[in-house]
């Protein structure tokens, strides 16, 4: 296929998005079915640009004067694949399958080269109706934030340290210009392309068969790391869904201790147990729901309680950014009452002086610092524990200032951006439970 052609599929492609209100890989998938014809390459190329629409649609809709996918996709064509206005009438004339060419308009629309006298929401590219939200989480920030959240995302893999170390890994992935992480001690970085390349297939490598990475944000690794769990404890992951940070808290936990895996609805396991066979960790036991409680036993015995709470997923829409789009008030507001009653549910196994760690990756404070402060407010014998020894001791570095933020009156907490850390948006808050008074002796 032509990149004319290409640029076509593209506005097909987001034009079903928007009249079937799918989501977008529904959509792709879709298209590839009714056009098999089109090679992996177009494919790769067509998902890119609906995907780089998708991440800056504001913006690009605002230059337009149209939200149109037309319009929006002309716009991300010219301005974030750089394909000028006499490349693109060439084009449009001469290659098969080309849209009808540039309207007057349009080309106004491309030619004009500012956002100036946009909104902030726009310039940031996030929804106009969370823009108060982002403006309380980053202040003046709010629009560098907004536009890191719009950027494509690298690939990141964590090395588990069970089957290799981090130079094993890097050595082995030299061919795919493959980097260290910069904050966790055991993250690699894959860079990704631009425009229509393809983005590295890490699963085809016989590294990953061999169980020597997984697929994992940066971001979340150091959430894993700042748990502190250590060789030989009792561990609950509370919401493991697909098991990754389950498997990053095993690594760390050096197979010795019990690792217990839980969720809630066991469709999300997904493949956990194969992932975990092939991580050769030994000390998971993953618990379905069931009839009874089947956490019934591990009541006021967990070291650590590690809470993947489930979330908005706003610090995700690098790489989901259709979800930016259709984020909606219900949703946050049932994600925020799923929140408290996970942090509810937590309470009980979480033994005197153990600890509850709650992670999300979404950057709104109504589901961060907000739902800690309402927890520490019902729950006097928990305490948030600064992060910065937990970074020092879990990352080996001391703990970078901005990502620190505060909850309230009560301490601080971990909040990653790709602004600030170049991680996917992260939310980590550390919670103590108080050992009980001891009665003084007789005598005392």
């Amino acid at each position: 296929m032509t990149p004319a052609a290409r640029l076509s599929a593209a506005i097909d492609v987001l034009t079903d998005v928007d009249t079937n209100r799918r989501p977008v890989q529904d959509a792709l998938k879709a298209w590839g079915l009714a056009h098999r014809f089109a090679g992996s390459g177009d494919r790769v190329a067509i998902g890119n640009l609906v995907f780089d629409t998708l991440r800056r649609r504001a913006s690009l809709a605002w230059r337009m004067g149209s939200d149109a996918p037309r319009a929006v996709v002309l716009a991300a064509f010219h301005v974030i694949w750089g394909h000028s206005l006499d490349d693109i009438d060439r084009r449009f004339a001469m290659e098969a399958h080309a849209p009808s060419p540039l309207t007057e308009a349009e080309r106004r629309a491309l030619s004009a080269d500012t956002l100036a006298d946009a909104p902030d929401w726009v310039r940031a590219d996030v929804p106009e109706w969370l823009a108060p939200s982002l403006v309380r989480a980053f202040g003046p920030a709010m629009v560098a934030e907004g536009a890191a959240l719009a950027g494509r995302a690298p690939v990141d893999l964590r090395v588990n340290t069970l089957r290799a170390d981090r130079d094993k890994v890097l050595a082995a992935l030299a061919d795919l210009d493959a980097v260290a992480g910069g904050l966790s001690p055991v993250s690699v970085r894959v860079p990704v392309g631009e425009g229509p390349a393809k983005p590295p297939h890490v699963q085809s490598e016989l590294a990953f068969s061999r169980g020597w990475f997984e697929v994992q944000n940066e971001g979340s690794q150091v959430a894993a790391l700042l748990a502190g769990v250590r060789p030989g404890q009792q561990v609950l992951d509370l919401c493991a869904g697909a098991g990754g940070k389950t498997l990053a808290l095993a690594a760390v936990m050096d197979n010795r201790g019990q690792l217990y895996a839980y969720d809630s609805d066991k469709r999300r396991f997904g493949d956990i147990l194969e992932r975990i066979n092939r991580s050769g960790a030994h000390n998971i036991q993953v618990r379905q729901p069931g009839r009874g409680d089947v956490l019934a036993d591990l009541e006021g015995r967990m070291d650590v309680v590690f809470v993947d709470a489930p979330c908005t997923g706003t610090g995700t829409w690098r790489r989901r950014p259709d979800a930016k789009w259709r984020v909606g008030q219900n949703a946050l507001a049932l994600r925020m009452r799923q929140q408290d009653e996970v942090l509810e549910a937590a309470v009980r196994f979480v033994r005197s002086g153990g600890r509850l760690i709650y992670v999300t990756c979404s950057v709104l404070p109504e589901e961060n610092e907000d739902r800690v402060a309402a927890f520490l407010s019902a729950h006097p014998d928990f305490r948030l524990i600064d992060p910065a020894g937990a970074w020092v001791s879990g990352l080996g570095a001391a703990m970078p200032p901005a990502v620190a933020v505060e909850v309230g009156s009560f301490g601080r907490a971990v909040r990653m951006t790709p602004a600030t850390a170049d991680t996917d948006g992260f939310f980590v808050a550390l919670i103590e439970r108080s050992e009980p008074r001891r009665r003084p002796g007789k005598g005392a």
